[in-house]
């Protein structure tokens, strides 16, 4: 048996009363936030709306309302207007409502760097990215994936040295055919980074690495089992042992597009525990840290950072030292 949690689904067809706040957003927008907060305020999961699209003789994807509820899509005019006023009908709002919100987006957003401009300019491997055959692919590969969520665990030994990071990854497949994921790791200042480790664990199998000295720079390919499927969940896991560095300085990372949920952890020596911890976030790593926020270091060591609905940008923990 299952059940779903929100208000019982009442007839079609009627506008509803709506609260103050959706019909602002409904008013001005953005789409992807009128349709986010008509669906919390209908009550529907994504798959209950999918079904009463259906019977409205709508046929659309799952993943093609999250990515428009997300504002990671929007409705292409006029192919989706059809699907838009169904929308309406079934999330019980005033005719015209979304569709008029369709024609108007958000600000543009500036066209998404290559993978190896983005690199040159936040973690300055692009000559290392360029040992890669086929780079354009390789970046192609990653746009395929939409990151979900991160996890980083980093330990810190007691000569206030960065000594590991495991990252834990769920990715869904944009489209069908990714099976890998690129990934950039740059080592504390003094680090050696030859002596660098990749190890894969759940998931994934590590495929050609690139090392460079000047930048501390290493990047590598973790290989998937099989081919993604379009929409498919994937989860995996590895972990770089680089601890060469001296006393670091914290850890961040670089988020190209946003992700729904960011966990960092640092865990540190009990023989080398930090005076201060703090929160922060960059739109780029020239910038002053924003939303900078004190955090505690608990018992065990451990100081912990979420971040909801992260990027673009750099989100990490910065540490000082007594």
């Amino acid at each position: 048996m299952t059940a779903e949690s929100g208000p019982v689904d009442q007839p079609l067809g009627h506008p509803s009363v709506l609260p103050d706040e959706l019909a602002e957003t409904l008013r001005y927008g953005p789409f992807h936030r009128a349709l986010r907060d008509a669906i919390a305020h209908r009550g529907l999961s994504l798959a209950r709306l999918r079904a009463h699209l259906e019977q409205e003789g709508v046929q659309v994807g799952q993943s093609t309302l999250s990515y428009w509820q997300r504002g990671l899509r929007h409705p292409e005019v006029p192919r989706a207007l059809a699907t838009v006023r169904a929308l309406e009908t079934v999330l019980r709002l005033p005719a015209d409502s979304l569709v008029a919100l369709v024609g108007h987006r958000p600000a543009a957003r500036l066209p998404r760097p290559a993978f190896t401009e983005l690199a040159d300019a936040w973690v300055r491997t692009a000559p290392l990215l360029a040992e890669f055959e086929a780079v354009p692919a390789s970046a192609r590969a990653n746009a395929d994936l939409e990151v979900l969520s991160v996890h980083d665990t980093v330990l810190i030994g007691g000569q206030r040295e960065q000594r590991s990071i495991t990252t834990r990854l769920v990715v869904r497949a944009l489209r069908a055919g990714p099976d890998r994921y690129l990934a950039v790791h740059q080592g504390d200042a003094g680090c050696v980074i030859e002596n660098a480790l990749v190890r894969p664990a759940e998931g994934c199998r590590q495929g050609r690495l690139r090392r460079q000295s000047a930048t501390r720079g290493l990047a590598f390919e973790l290989l998937f089992d099989r081919r993604l499927a379009e929409g498919e969940e994937h989860v995996f896991s590895f972990t770089v042992v680089d601890d060469t560095g001296g006393p670091t300085p914290g850890h961040h990372r670089t988020f190209r597009e946003p992700c729904r949920g960011y966990l960092l952890q640092l865990a540190f020596h009990r023989r080398a525990l930090p005076a201060r911890c703090t929160k922060q976030f960059r739109v780029d790593p020239a910038s002053t840290p924003v939303d900078v926020e004190e955090l505690v270091c608990g018992l065990g060591g451990v100081v912990s950072a979420y971040f909801t609905d992260v990027g673009p940008g750099m989100a990490g923990i910065g540490v000082e030292w007594s």
